[in-house]
């Protein structure tokens, strides 16, 4: 059979971070961490990059329905009682909520009807921890029976859950862990994501700076999260005609005074500052940077977070701008809405920063479906989930057939307020859809096609 990328590489041959406060760590040295899809990193070996199959021709959509024997079953691995669990908590709210405004039903108990066929949705804690990730999947699969993974929080826990997925033949759909090497390095044709990753956080922020600034500097943890976001930063400000004033200032994951590297920043005389940084030490950090005039005389680029975090962590930062992932407040459209409403119908107040990874997971379950009939071969599901295009609360999602990459909008923003009841802090400067580069190891990277390779400069 002939697949969309095999035709897709035969046409290029005839013509010829994660970043700062909301990415997801890629392995970090310890599990204790606090700003928004960052991650305590687990230290898992990643999956093997052993050759794996082009890309799967997708099925039209089935003609009679979805139809199953027995319950399409999904397990949702994430983080409920960790370190993390703030960020759990929200894809545990609303992979239920992408999955009822799919099949256009509430649930019961967990159980959803997709035409003649029931989802079932089995929900687990993985604490963030990637030993914890890997038992509770595989009683997910042995056990329960799941045919579809989701999860989870944290990017090290997250390549146990690919391996997993892998071993199993089963789809991983990944929410909201942000590390680049979930698609690149780690890649296996089990995977995809609705969470962006550490390039989509890069170019964000470099469209706008670039345009702003013609110097930056980065700042970052130096361990494999911050040494990947950075460079990320570094070659996405490049491509946009920003200079680096100096080289990455890397911070050793054991420092607990911040105040000689803001010095550090502040004598580069770069007209901004980027950062890259996970963990409890935001807050010292942001203080040494006030401290020392850092705040007053550089622009800042980071992303930024969670309603509930934000404050605490940017509140010197007001008037500045930056990129977020997610707001409820920048968007407009029939999905968002009736998001925002399920908010208030369940208490919750409303959406925050994950919100939208964890809806569109359940939304592309429920598409894929559509389009399977109610398949849930391995072959079946791959070959419906890549390339597959839907609309959740962001708008327009698109997996990318060649890694799976999630192409989606991204927000630059300017911090009005840090005091706002209803998390109204920003006014939208720009929406952006970043193409990041594909990642793929050396043996896959054939499936790359006529993407840049490795970085945005190929």
């Amino acid at each position: 059979m002939t697949t969309r990328w095999t035709k897709r590489l035969a046409a290029t041959a005839a013509l010829a971070f994660a970043v700062a406060a909301c990415s997801s760590a890629e392995e970090a040295p310890d599990t204790t961490e606090a700003p928004p899809g960052t991650e305590a990193p687990g230290t898992t070996e990643a999956p093997p990059t052993t050759e794996a199959p082009a890309p799967t021709e997708p099925p039209a959509e089935a003609p009679g329905g979805v139809n199953c024997d027995e319950p399409v079953k999904v397990g949702l691995v994430t983080d409920l009682t960790g370190t993390l669990a703030i960020y759990g908590s929200m894809v545990d709210a609303t992979v239920p909520l992408g999955l009822e405004y799919a099949t256009g039903a509430p649930g019961t108990d967990g159980k959803y009807m997709l035409d003649n066929c029931e989802i079932e949705l089995i929900v687990k804690d993985d604490q963030s921890t990637p030993e914890t990730t890997g038992t509770v999947a595989r009683e997910l699969v042995e056990v329960d029976g799941a045919d579809i993974l989701i999860g989870t929080v944290n990017s090290g826990a997250t390549a146990t859950l690919q391996e997993v997925a892998a071993d199993n033949e089963i789809p991983l759909i990944v929410a909201p862990a942000a590390s680049s090497e979930i698609t690149g390095a780690n890649f296996n044709e089990h995977t995809f994501r609705t969470s962006r990753q550490s390039y989509q956080d890069a170019i964000t922020l470099c469209e706008f700076f670039a345009k702003e600034h013609e110097t930056f500097v980065v700042i970052a943890q130096d361990y494999s999260f911050g040494q990947a976001g950075a460079a990320a930063l570094t070659d996405a400000c490049t491509q946009q005609g920003a200079k680096a004033a100096a080289d990455t200032i890397l911070v050793p994951m054991d420092v607990q005074e911040f105040t000689p590297y803001m010095d550090e920043v502040l004598d580069t005389g770069a007209e901004a500052w980027m950062l890259v940084w996970a963990g409890p030490t935001f807050i010292p950090l942001f203080q040494a940077a006030a401290d020392s005039g850092v705040l007053d005389s550089m622009a800042l680029g980071a992303q930024f977070i969670d309603n509930g975090t934000q404050p605490a962590i940017y509140g010197e930062a007001v008037g500045q701008t930056g990129a977020i992932l997610y707001h409820y407040g920048l968007l407009d459209n029939p999905i968002n809405d009736w998001m925002v409403d399920k908010a208030e119908e369940m208490g919750a107040g409303f959406p925050d920063l994950f919100w939208a990874d964890g809806m569109n997971a359940g939304i592309a379950v429920v598409e894929a479906l559509r389009l399977t009939g109610g398949d849930v071969s391995a072959d079946a599901l791959i070959g419906a989930l890549e390339g597959l295009v839907f609309e959740g609360p962001k708008g327009t999602i698109e997996f990318r057939a060649e890694d799976h990459v999630a192409i989606q909008d991204m927000y630059v923003v300017t911090l009005d307020n840090v005091d706002d009841e209803a998390f109204l802090f920003y006014t939208l400067q720009e929406t952006v859809r970043p193409e990041p580069p594909c990642q793929l190891p050396d043996d896959l990277v054939e499936r790359c096609g006529d993407l840049a390779v490795g970085s945005l400069s190929g």
